[in-house]
């Protein structure tokens, strides 16, 4: 098989899929120097959006074409010319796949913690090796955790066990859903087949940019669980892990979980008003996938004596811009075409006094989502639906925030300082989970805004009008104003004076890391094993997705006999 890159295409020869592979078998033809008719197959790999000149904006894709045998590609690639040659090159097919286990089956099942895409992975992994894992998540399924959320929006009344943050899928069913990553790996393309296979689009398969969209993604997860259940494992929602027992090596000898029964299913959103019960699970096996907002899993590690250390993290506002501002940044007059859709952006400054700042899941067409799990906090996040057709784009944007700035010796002290911005960013909306907001010329200005623009906030439980000056340190509000002139330089009308800011964003990453080994065991902790957003190794769907793979390749190999 041939392996074609930096294939140019027009516009209109791009809208879709089909139209790609129609025009790229015409393109790639041309440049092998072979009829259309002899390439057996062609699939379209990779296809991106070139905008860098805004009178010529384009597509470049990369294709596979498979001609007659093996033989005559390789004829076809000696007669190419050292610039063509330059563009092409002799691939295997690829045959992604998790890792397998041939040996005894454990006498105690692996247990896996959290079930957002680290711990749907891993658990899945297990599952596909015959291992029978047990899965826990303490919030609910899918319907039951977007009824949570609905009923939350309608009486604001929050399920601190079930919410954007907690529930099947973890923080990132409720967003975007964009799975693009900075980082090579061969599980990418398993990933991205499975979420294919449980219901997203084909077209994430090549899209240099993949999402999902925070109305497929539900049913998405929801598929991975059938399937983890449909190869011998459990799942269990309303199940939070509570104790860690561990012999005097430090090696685990069992979990303890607390269950709580879901509402009935005609109150679906409300919290089960059974009390809860205990149980003690024999394991020596757990991967702890618990994500970057699970707070009372990072004091239960802190008691039990693991090495926990701080690490950078990020904390910031929501920013929303009209979409239709972002598209014409981006694209000039081709803004609107179908082959491009709501332009996104990815920006990062470097101000003089050394804090990044930077734009971090940027949504287009989106939303603002109430995304607390703590009674009494104010959380933002964003989101938007697979079509991308909302009239508001919106991003995080964020200020790094180092090991050193925080105070005293703690490993949880930064945990201690979104949890102080939360509570402060809810005083400011009114008590009532409104968040405050400010339009960007007064936040630039330092002066309290009182209502909005043209770009109205999609934030669902409605702004209070303010100065986020009033829960945000000093050090993030000093560098956003440093960051924010620099960004215009990247994507022009970025500082629009009525571009709407909204607090607090804290959760874009874990403040904490739970210090593991070269096995991925946690140090001085056999047989558990760290993994994903929240314990510090991972930044996302796709990087927590492809660590939730390597913690359970790390527990498989750690069955087999030396």
């Amino acid at each position: 098989m041939l392996e074609v890159s930096d294939v140019r295409l027009h516009l209109d020869e791009g809208v879709d899929e089909g139209a790609c592979l129609a025009a790229g078998r015409r393109k790639v033809a041309r440049l092998l120097h072979v009829a259309p008719r002899e390439l057996m197959a062609i699939e379209l790999r990779r296809r991106s959006i070139d905008a860098r000149k805004k009178n010529d904006v384009h597509l470049v894709c990369t294709f596979r074409a498979a001609l007659a045998d093996a033989v005559r590609e390789r004829e076809v690639l000696a007669r190419l010319s050292d610039e063509e040659g330059r563009r092409v090159r002799a691939v295997a097919p690829e045959a992604p796949s998790f890792p397998v286990y041939a040996g005894a089956r454990p006498t105690n099942r692996p247990v896996v913690v959290g079930a957002g895409c680290a711990g749907l992975f891993a658990a899945l992994a297990l599952a596909e090796a015959g291992l029978e894992p047990l899965l826990i998540e303490r919030g609910d399924d899918a319907e039951r955790r977007g009824a949570a959320v609905a009923r939350f929006i309608r009486t604001r009344r929050l399920d601190p066990e079930s919410n954007i943050q907690f529930g099947l899928g973890g923080a990132g069913t409720f967003s975007d859903g964009k799975l693009t990553t900075g980082t090579k790996n061969p599980a990418h393309r398993l990933i991205l087949e499975t979420f294919v296979a449980a219901g997203a689009s084909r077209d994430i398969l090549w899209d240099a940019k993949p999402h999902v969209g925070s109305d497929v993604l539900p049913q998405v997860v929801t598929h991975i669980v059938a399937r983890i259940r449909a190869r011998g494992g459990e799942v269990r929602f309303r199940a939070r892990l509570i104790d860690i027992e561990r012999a005097s090596d430090g090696s685990l000898r069992s979990v303890t979980v607390e269950h709580r029964e879901p509402a009935p299913a005609g109150d679906a959103g409300a919290p089960p008003s059974e009390p809860a019960t205990v149980e003690r699970i024999a394991c020596d096996r757990m991967i702890l996938a618990c994500g970057h907002s699970a707070r009372d899993v990072f004091e239960l590690l802190s008691r039990r004596g693991f090495h926990l250390e701080r690490k950078t993290f990020a904390m910031g506002v929501r920013i929303e811009h009209l979409q239709r501002t972002v598209d014409r940044a981006q694209y000039g007059a081709a803004a609107g075409h179908p082959a491009l859709g709501a332009a996104p952006y990815k920006l990062v400054a470097h101000p003089r006094d050394g804090r990044s700042v930077f734009s971090f899941c940027m949504c287009p067409g989106g939303e603002v989502v109430a995304a607390a799990s703590e009674e009494g906090g104010v959380v933002t996040n964003g989101a938007s639906e697979s079509a991308r057709a909302g009239r508001n784009a919106n991003a995080a944007l964020l200020v790094n925030v180092n090991p050193v700035d925080l105070p005293g010796s703690s490993p949880l002290a930064g945990v201690e300082l979104q949890r102080t911005c939360e509570r402060a960013a809810f005083a400011a909306g009114g008590g009532d989970y409104s968040a405050p907001a400010q339009l960007l010329g007064d936040f630039m200005a330092a002066r309290p805004s009182t209502g909005p623009g043209s770009v109205l906030p999609t934030y669902p439980l409605g702004v209070a009008w303010t100065a986020l000056d009033r829960v945000l340190p000093p050090s993030i509000a000093d560098g956003l104003r440093a960051g924010i002139p620099l960004l215009e330089r990247r994507l022009r009308g970025f500082t629009a004076p009525d571009a709407v800011l909204t607090g607090v964003e804290s959760r874009s990453s874990s403040p904490v890391t739970v210090v593991r080994d070269r096995t991925c065991a946690a140090e001085g902790a056999p047989g558990i094993y760290p993994c994903g957003e929240g314990a510090g190794y991972a930044g996302g769907i796709m990087s927590a997705a492809t660590d939730g793979i390597r913690c359970a390749e790390a527990l498989i190999a750690s069955l087999r006999p030396r």
